[in-house]
């Protein structure tokens, strides 16, 4: 760990003692666990504003199936001025499952958090617009957690997929890999009526 980071990391868990476990250090990269998930949003604001961690690169989540807490929900950070990079690590329980937000903090946050709640189910507390990004309203399933079938559910909604799989060859938008050159290969040179 390079010395600035670790100036960083030292003064983080010195303002939230007992909520930050000891730096994780894996090939460079440095990981810090938030203990309470409540205070993700609080952890978040001090390395933003006192920090300089402002740039929010990703929020991921990770399905534990068959562990308690089952997610675990990572936070990206990166200072654009001292070029550091913070993971930042929580856990939230399948009977809370719920952060609070941080889009109010970043704004990219809100796509993030509406994908991690879309897809895992995972909620989180004072988001503007929390709603599905990816399926549509009213799906009852969140499609990546483990315990989703790897071949989907059936649904009573009609056409909302296709029932069989989606025609591609020889259609307008489909490059022919044994044309003599690029220029013939593009899907627009084609004449789309033969």
């Amino acid at each position: 760990m390079n010395e600035q980071l670790a100036e960083l990391v030292r003064r983080c868990r010195e303002r939230f003692p007992g909520v930050l476990g000891e730096p994780l250090e894996f090939r460079g990269e440095i990981t810090l666990v938030v203990h309470d998930a409540g205070q993700i949003a609080e952890v978040c604001r001090f390395a933003r504003d006192e920090l300089g961690f402002d740039y929010l690169l990703d929020i991921s989540s990770v399905d534990n199936y068959g562990e308690d807490p089952r997610w675990t929900v990572v936070y990206e950070l990166y200072g654009l001025k001292h070029h550091c990079h913070l993971r930042l690590k929580t856990s939230v329980s399948e009977e809370k499952s719920e952060l609070p937000t941080v889009s109010h903090l970043w704004g990219t946050a809100d796509w993030h958090e509406r994908e991690i709640y879309d897809m895992m189910g995972i909620r989180f507390a004072g988001h503007p617009d929390l709603r599905r990004i990816i399926m549509w309203e009213g799906y009852p399933y969140h499609p990546l957690r483990k315990d989703f079938p790897l071949a989907g559910k059936p649904t009573a909604l009609p056409e909302v997929a296709f029932t069989e799989p989606a025609p591609l060859e020889g259609g307008p938008f489909v490059t022919s890999p044994g044309a003599p050159d690029a220029i013939s290969r593009e899907p627009r040179v084609r004449d789309v009526e033969s």
